[in-house]
């Protein structure tokens, strides 16, 4: 059955071969059949669950766009006036036109869905209200503190890894970090808690207000409730204004430029190293010019003996 199956393919008559080979045609299709049926079902079972989604996609200039940088994009987008009541389409306009992605329908879709902001699922109003940031004048450390997310790249692994910082606007610590291949607002929330730790704050009167955009990490009911319990004020900047958290983008920016954009990581255990000591050495060793041209760790010890150089910061 082989050998025919084989010369017929080759291009040989099928009368001539399954005459020469004395097999009766009902019986060779019926194989064949069979066959081709046992090929179809092995390939569905290997392809089982759909083709893995990459985590990604691309902009205009071929850089690569991870799939939570993205949905931080539809949240900004949902945020402007006049496009509160987009559906997945006409934000699938938007992320092309205005953030240059190279993006489907589908896929926005799917990660609308995933941020559970489809129209039809817009029924119930926010559990909290969002408290949009404020100018104000900030006279001392542990009185606001900017988080933000920054996202790096596994060359080794091909994924992303994420990086959640709290910045103090005074001093320029990063009070606390979570480094991991996921950031959800679980991993926001018990990275706060920690920095509150660190800053022996839990019994302070005076608590630090928490600044942030409106990521879908910041904006769920787990973060907030978090900020509710530690008896913190909660505030996010409104859409298209990252000049009011000034201080965490710049924070960003000497991460990209001095660690992140200067390695090819081959593992996230590689990165991690990198990473963490990077932010080791800009707390306790590289100097800032704002704080007086000395390290943010020794200014804000410095502001717990009263020895810092006073400021105001207005933003």
């Amino acid at each position: 059955m082989e050998i025919a199956y084989k010369w017929i393919k080759a291009g040989y008559s099928a009368v001539k071969v399954l005459k020469i080979l004395k097999l009766n045609k009902s019986t060779y299709y019926y194989n064949i059949h069979t066959r081709n049926n046992s090929i179809q079902d092995e390939n569905i079972a290997r392809n089982k669950g759909g083709r893995p989604t990459p985590g990604f996609s691309f902009d205009k200039k071929g850089y690569r766009i991870c799939d939570d940088q993205i949905k931080e994009y539809i949240l900004e987008i949902l945020e402007t006036e006049g496009c509160e009541f987009y559906g997945y389409y006409k934000i699938t306009i938007t992320l092309k036109n205005e953030y240059h992605l190279i993006i489907n329908k589908k896929k926005v879709y799917r990660l609308c869905k995933e941020l559970d902001i489809l129209r039809p699922q817009r029924k119930t109003k926010p559990k909290h209200p969002r408290k949009i940031a404020r100018n104000k004048e900030v006279i001392s450390s542990n009185s606001l503190w900017e988080v933000d997310i920054k996202y790096g790249y596994i060359q080794g692994e091909d994924r992303f890894f994420y990086i959640l910082s709290y910045i103090d606007v005074y001093d320029r610590n990063i009070v606390d970090y979570h480094l991991g291949l996921s950031c959800k607002a679980e991993d926001a929330a018990i990275t706060l808690k920690r920095a509150m730790r660190k800053r022996n704050l839990y019994d302070k009167e005076n608590k630090p207000v928490i600044r942030s955009d409106n990521g879908p990490q910041f904006i769920s009911f787990h973060f907030e409730n978090a900020c509710i319990r530690l008896g913190l004020e909660h505030e996010r900047i409104p859409y298209a204004t990252p000049n009011k958290n000034a201080h965490i983008e710049s924070f960003h920016r000497i991460l990209e430029d001095e660690c992140l954009s200067r390695y090819e990581f081959q593992s996230f255990a590689h990165a991690y190293k990198i990473v963490s000591e990077f932010i080791r050495v800009y707390n306790k060793v590289r100097i800032h010019s704002s704080i007086g041209y000395i390290a943010p760790k020794e200014y804000y010890k410095n502001v717990l003996n009263g020895t810092a150089v006073k400021q105001a910061i207005k933003l």
